[in-house]
């Protein structure tokens, strides 16, 4: 999604890409205290690694994967998240992003948590995460992970799926923790809502600002990993950018400002991968939720 309408940012979606990397950050500051003991205390504390998750440390989306998930668990049908994801995708790649249809997609981004607990979205999570996710980590990318914590540095993944859904990325991969899309709650209670919009594009940029003024990091001894164009305001933010498979507009960037380019993909892989890394996780969570939120006003 972009900030600018006819050449000038739009004040209003600066706003919200703003408050949603605030509120990331403050989560993922939160959900790091809560468990202190989980990870060791890191040496170096003004450096810090920052990995995007879908094409980046995952092969594929990870909000898709959940959501073959929950579809598995009778939540929607598979035909609802095809057919919705192939009209969010004509939809955003078509480029016609309407005042309304902005408001109308944000609205409905993540509505599939409405109504459910928040400990129900981290059962699931865990649960989904063992039959769908684990097997396709790039191991490539896990081991410069492993080369930051080695180093005594902090990581934090850093996307747009919910922020809980991240956490348990992130936990299980042995890291920090994670900046992620926020989704509003009350009394433990997702109400289908968001907190500003999705972790995506400038939010992303946004949130690892704000974790670094939290945490007291210099932003010129952090290192940026993405697959994707869409983040390149997230590794200009930080004094080393890598990109990780990249897309052709990432590609073109990085060759360009001389970022270094770390491919683990095989040719085949890369011609599959290639579309949803340009469409980004955000139209990918925009799919599901979109499709979701349609199947619940038909019932």
């Amino acid at each position: 999604m972009s900030l600018r309408r006819g050449g000038r940012k739009n004040p209003e979606l600066e706003r919200l890409a703003a408050l949603a990397g605030e509120a990331s950050a403050e989560a993922a500051v939160a959900m790091e205290q809560s468990e202190p003991s989980r990870t060791a205390e890191p040496a170096d504390l003004t450096a810090a690694a920052f990995f995007d998750v879908d094409n980046t440390i995952m092969m594929g989306a990870s909000i898709f994967h959940f959501a073959r998930g929950l579809a598995a668990r009778k939540f929607f049908s598979n035909s609802d998240l095809v057919k919705f994801a192939l009209q969010q995708v004509m939809f955003r790649v078509g480029g016609k992003e309407s005042a309304d249809g902005i408001r109308s997609s944000r609205e409905q981004a993540l509505s599939f948590v409405a109504g459910h607990t928040v400990a129900e979205l981290t059962t699931l999570g865990e649960e989904i995460y063992d039959e769908l996710m684990a097997d396709k980590i790039w191991p490539g990318t896990r081991a410069l992970a492993q080369m930051h914590l080695d180093a005594g540095q902090r990581v934090w993944l850093v996307t747009a799926t919910p922020v809980e859904l991240a956490t348990i990325i992130a936990r299980r991969l042995g890291l920090t923790g994670a900046l992620g899309t926020v989704a509003e709650s009350e009394d433990g209670v997702f109400t289908g809502k968001l907190v500003g919009e999705m972790l995506h594009g400038p939010a992303k940029a946004h949130a690892v600002r704000s974790l670094a003024a939290r945490e007291g990091l210099d932003l010129r001894r952090c290192t940026a990993y993405s697959d994707s164009s869409n983040d390149v305001p997230m590794l200009s933010v930080v004094g080393t950018a890598v990109a990780v498979n990249p897309d052709s507009g990432l590609r073109e960037v990085a060759r360009k400002r001389g970022w270094e380019i770390r491919d683990f993909r095989t040719g085949r892989k890369a011609a599959k991968i290639g579309v949803p890394s340009v469409l980004g996780a955000g139209a990918v969570a925009g799919a599901v939720a979109a499709g979701l939120a349609h199947r619940k006003r038909a019932v």
